[in-house]
């Protein structure tokens, strides 16, 4: 049986954007994502985590399910935030999320109910069991942003639409020896 390690090595995750975040149409980051997960396939990546978010994570999800239809090694992970999610969205937002549910191979809650780093939590469990990420990421500060640099710090591929986009480079900590004249040196 392969462990966890192996089976990341062709994990897959998506982050992206809600539809009103988002500067292209529907067609073009669904078109912009069919063609990111068959590289994927190409690439032998057989397992998909979507964070099941309205947009983007919904989408990418279910194309992971049409190409589950004509091939039986994929396979679609449902990593929700908490039980009960969705429960505030339109109703034909609620019915794709749920039928994204029926049909994934399987659902992982990450946390058992609300609080304030949910979503944070979230993203980096679907990180930490990926070996690349498949970000539509418009350039602004939030939680896409946020897991591409998480993904960038943990050394993991990050595929994205924005050819603006550049990692952050890791801050140096300050030791606890340095002096604080040496800090304000440093500064300069």
């Amino acid at each position: 049986m392969a462990t966890e390690e192996e089976k990341r090595l062709h994990r897959c995750c998506f982050s992206g954007h809600r539809p009103e975040k988002l500067d292209e149409s529907e067609e073009n980051v669904k078109k912009w994502l069919s063609e990111q997960i068959d590289s994927a396939i190409a690439a032998g990546y057989t397992t998909f985590i979507s964070g099941c978010a309205m947009g983007v994570d919904i989408w990418a999800g279910q194309i992971v399910l049409q190409r589950k239809a004509d091939n039986q090694s994929i396979h679609l992970i449902a990593a929700t935030p908490w039980p009960g999610f969705s429960n505030r969205w339109s109703l034909d937002w609620q019915v794709q999320y749920s039928d994204l549910l029926k049909n994934a191979d399987l659902v992982v809650p990450v946390c058992n109910h609300y609080h304030k780093g949910v979503f944070q939590q979230r993203n980096e469990w679907m990180v930490n069991h990926s070996n690349r990420v498949i970000a539509y990421f418009n350039g602004a500060p939030g939680g896409t942003k946020n897991t591409i640099d998480y993904a960038v710090g943990k050394g993991i591929e990050v595929i994205t639409n924005n050819p603006n986009y550049e990692p952050k480079p890791k801050r140096k900590r300050k030791s606890k020896e340095e002096e604080p004249g040496e800090q304000e040196s440093q500064k300069a």
